[in-house]
């Protein structure tokens, strides 16, 4: 692999240049909560979108506020023509967090709140604050749910102010173990409500490698 080299013979010299690819991430949805049960996304409700139109779908989690302390954010899919968000997941959770006093530090692996084929709904965050400034921030990504031949894989990061003044970001990733296409996707709290915040859901064209290779060539 080497830099790309235009017209000069470095990058920071470069005077023209292909343009970056543009309309690879596409809004399809924004939801809002106001001490919402729970926050769903159906393909063909609502103007969402969430079948074969993308190859990967991101949802951004913005500010989401708890209304019940150490209650834990999660989500949940439904095949298509399914119910009752239920699906079987395989799971992995790591975590990291610091107090706001410095009197604890860590990075483990959270055996509580993995799942081997069990169909409840996943924890990505967990240990939510109640605090007027505490909320989660985050992104959750789906690949490929529109598959009929594999199952869907999932990544999730989410930054948690949680209770006792700690910072916490949780590390999530697994498969939902179908191969029937996934078209919902259902957000929630495990007791409580959503109190606010946003859910935004984005479509991916193109992946990654394309803006990469804008800056880079064999």
């Amino acid at each position: 692999m080497s830099l790309v080299k235009y017209n000069n013979n470095s990058i920071s010299a470069v005077t023209s240049a292909a343009s970056i690819p543009s309309g690879a991430m596409t809004l399809i949805k924004t939801l809002t909560a106001s001490s919402s049960s729970t926050l769903s996304f159906v393909d063909g409700s609502s103007d969402v979108v969430l079948d074969s139109t993308y190859p990967i779908y991101l949802f951004k989690f913005i500010n989401i506020h708890a209304s019940a302390q150490y209650s834990n954010f999660e989500f949940q899919a439904n095949a298509s023509g399914g119910s009752g968000f239920n699906e079987t997941i395989t799971s992995t959770f790591f975590e990291a967090k610091h107090n706001e006093n410095n009197s604890e530090a860590l990075l483990r692996y959270k055996a509580d709140n993995d799942q081997a084929n069990g169909t409840a709904y996943q924890n990505i965050s967990v240990s939510a604050g109640i605090d007027n400034d505490a909320s989660c921030s985050g992104t959750l990504q789906l690949f490929n749910p529109s598959s009929t031949t594999f199952v869907k894989h999932f990544i999730s990061t989410v930054q948690n102010y949680r209770d006792s003044d700690q910072s916490q970001i949780s590390y999530v990733a697994g498969y939902i173990n179908t191969t029937s296409a996934i078209d919902e996707i259902s957000f929630k709290f495990s007791s409580g409500n959503i109190d606010s915040g946003k859910i935004k859901l984005y479509g991916i064209k193109d992946s990654w490698c394309q803006l990469l290779n804008w800056i880079i060539m064999e």
